[in-house]
C-alpha cells in the first residue's frame, strides 16, 4: 500500500512540476510573441496544475488506514479524485471547442505570431508527451486510476500543443482557419479522454467489475485442489485493490481444518495471480451425484 501511494505520488508531483515549468513558457513566450494559442495552451496549463493537485490531495487521503466510518479504508477517495480530473479535463475541452468555433467565423489576419513560439509549441508536445508514458506505465505497474487520468491528461496537453503549433505555422503561410480547425480536433479529443475516465470511474465507483476478468479468477478458483464446485463469485474494485467474496463446494467429509486449508490455498493463488489481498471464501458442503 505505502509503495503503491509513494509511487502514485511521485507521478503527480512530476505532472505539477512539468505544467507548472510549461505554464510559465508557454505565457511568456505567447505573450510576448503575440501568439494567442500559446497564451491559451499555457492557461491550459494552469487548470492541469489544479487538475493534478487534486489528485495529489486524494492519493494522501486515500492512505488513511481504516476508521469507525471506513472499515475498508479510504482507497476509493482515489477514484474520486480521477472524477475530478475528468471534470476539469472537460471543462477545459469545452473551452477549447468554442473558442476554435469562434476563432474560425472571427478570423483576424492581422497579428502574426512570432515564429519562436511555434518551436516552444512543438518543444512543449515533445516533453509533455515523455510525461505522458511515464505515467502511463506507472498507472499501469501500480493499477491507479487517477495517475491514469492524470496520465490521459498529460496526452490532452500533447495534443493541445500540437494543435497550438500547427495553427501557429498556418498563420505564418497565410492559412488563417487552421489554427481553428486543429484547436477544434483537439478539444474533442480531450472531452473524449475526460468521458473516458469518467466512464471508468464511474463504473468503478457503483461496484462495476470486468466481467472477463471475474471468469478469469473463478476459473482459477476452480482449479484449486480441493474445490469441487463454485455457486458463487463477486467483487468490486475499491480504488486499486480488488474485494473479492466467492462461495466454493468441497467434500463434505473434509474436516473443518481441511476446509480452512483449501481456503487458505485459494487465497495464496489470487493473490500470487492477480494480487488480490481482500478475499472471502464461504464454503459449502459438495453434494455428489447420486449414482444410478
Amino acid at each position: 500500500m505505502d509503495k503503491h501511494s509513494t509511487s502514485a505520488e511521485k507521478g503527480t508531483y512530476i505532472s505539477i512540476a512539468a505544467y507548472i515549468f510549461l505554464s510559465a513558457l508557454k505565457l511568456s513566450f505567447g505573450y510576448f510573441g503575440d501568439s494567442k494559442g500559446l497564451w491559451a495552451d499555457g492557461l491550459n496549463n494552469t487548470t492541469d496544475i489544479i487538475a493534478s493537485m487534486a489528485v495529489l490531495i486524494g492519493l494522501k487521503i486515500s492512505k488513511r488506514p481504516p476508521d469507525d466510518n471506513h472499515s475498508y479504508g479510504h482507497l476509493r477517495v482515489e477514484t474520486v479524485a480521477s472524477l475530478v480530473a475528468a471534470f476539469i479535463m472537460v471543462t477545459v475541452g469545452l473551452q477549447v471547442i468554442f473558442s476554435a468555433v469562434k476563432s474560425f467565423f472571427n478570423q483576424d489576419s492581422t497579428t502574426v505570431p512570432n515564429m519562436l513560439t511555434a518551436y516552444v509549441a512543438i518543444f512543449s508536445a515533445i516533453f509533455m508527451y515523455g510525461i505522458y508514458r511515464y505515467n502511463l506505465a506507472l498507472s499501469k505497474k501500480i493499477n491507479s486510476a487517477s495517475i491514469y487520468a492524470v496520465a490521459q491528461d498529460n496526452r490532452s496537453d500533447a495534443l493541445v500543443s500540437i494543435g497550438a503549433s500547427i495553427g501557429i505555422i498556418g498563420t505564418k503561410v497565410g492559412i488563417f482557419w487552421l489554427d481553428a480547425i486543429a484547436a477544434l480536433v483537439v478539444g474533442i479529443i480531450i472531452c473524449k479522454t475526460a468521458w473516458d475516465i469518467f466512464r471508468d470511474a464511474s463504473i468503478s465507483l457503483t461496484d462495476g467489475f470486468d466481467e472477463q476478468l471475474l471468469q478469469q479468477i473463478g476459473q482459477t478458483i476452480l482449479l484449486t485442489e480441493g474445490v469441487k464446485n463454485m455457486s458463487e463469485i463477486k467483487a468490486r474494485m475499491h480504488g486499486s485493490e480488488i474485494l473479492l467474496e466467492a462461495t466454493v463446494h468441497v467434500n463434505p467429509l473434509l474436516t473443518v481444518i481441511q476446509s480452512h486449508d483449501i481456503t487458505v490455498k485459494i487465497e495464496e493463488n489470487l493473490l500470487n495471480e492477480y494480487n488480490i489481498q481482500y478475499v472471502i471464501v464461504h464454503i459449502e458442503p459438495y453434494i455428489f451425484p447420486k449414482k444410478r
